[in-house]
């Protein structure tokens, strides 16, 4: 049986994404700085900043799925969460290099393009947000992830690892969407009312790691609609009306940050919406 190893397994994505894939028939060895009780499966305590620990703790894994990570730029000096997030990124792809581990799946973060903790907020070059608009951060997590971003370019170019890095946008359980403020625009203009379902997160993670010959690339994560109960051409006309170069319809309630490079090169799609919870 295989062993795929999920940094962060006591967190939020990890331990769902570690779940499934029991389910799935894998072997999952949890890397955390914590234990969990609601985990059944080997669990080891680990600091992702000491490379010899990363290295022990990968050992027998044919995978890795690193989501370990400080998730904002929040809570802790900006200068320890920039390099929190970069060392353990570095040292699991270095990690994963010396033991031959040729698939690594990375949680990357919408946050690169900039937008969502901008001191100075600014508007997109065009719309719809794709994987080639330029990522202009102005803090310390989003710039983590380009770097983490950068570091698997690398990897990829020396030894031919596949890694892919997966920019997720804000990660919802179904249990969420009632607290969530979809009436009101302006609480979620910043990330574009952008969001994915936990259960969709999941799936994105199992389809990196499933597919083949992808070299390193980087994908949008994200829902297909809005966080909105509004038309996404009434949203951006609102809010966004200095941004004309528009590449995509947007009728109804149409994303404005896109996944079409995720279903293309994953065949993955979302499935869940806030709307059919709603609707339930």
């Amino acid at each position: 049986m295989k062993t795929i190893a999920v940094t962060g397994g006591s967190g939020k994505l990890g331990s769902a994404l570690i779940k499934e894939l029991q389910q799935e028939g894998y072997n999952v060895t949890s890397l955390d700085t914590q234990r969990s009780n609601e985990l059944r499966c080997r669990q080891i305590k680990v600091d992702l900043n000491d490379f010899g620990q990363v290295v022990s703790a990968l050992h027998g894994a044919v995978a890795v799925i690193h989501l370990a990570a400080i998730p904002a730029p929040l809570g802790y000096p900006y200068p320890y969460i920039f390099s929190n997030n970069v060392v353990s990124g570095y040292n699991i792809l270095e990690a994963a290099s010396l033991l031959n581990i040729r698939k690594v799946v990375v949680g990357s973060s919408e946050s690169s393009y900039g937008f969502a903790w901008a001191p100075s907020p600014f508007s997109p070059d065009y719309l719809p947000v794709d994987e080639e608009h330029p990522q202009q951060p102005q803090e310390c997590y989003g710039l983590s992830k380009i770097v983490n971003e950068l570091t698997a370019a690398m990897f990829d170019r020396r030894n031919g690892m596949q890694v892919i890095s997966l920019r997720f946008s804000m990660i919802t359980k179904p249990e969420d969407y009632k607290h969530l403020a979809i009436s009101k625009p302006e609480a979620f203009k910043n990330i574009f009312w952008s969001y994915i379902d936990i259960r969709d997160a999941v799936s994105a993670c199992i389809a990196s790691l499933q597919v083949d010959d992808r070299g390193a690339v980087c994908l949008n994560i994200t829902s297909s609609d809005t966080l909105s109960d509004r038309p996404t051409a009434e949203l951006i006309e609102q809010f966004y009306p200095d941004v004309k170069d528009l590449r995509d319809p947007f009728p109804e309630r149409t994303a404005i940050v896109s996944n079409k490079e995720a279903e293309r090169v994953l065949g993955w799609k979302p499935r869940h919406s806030w709307a059919d919870q709603a609707a339930e």
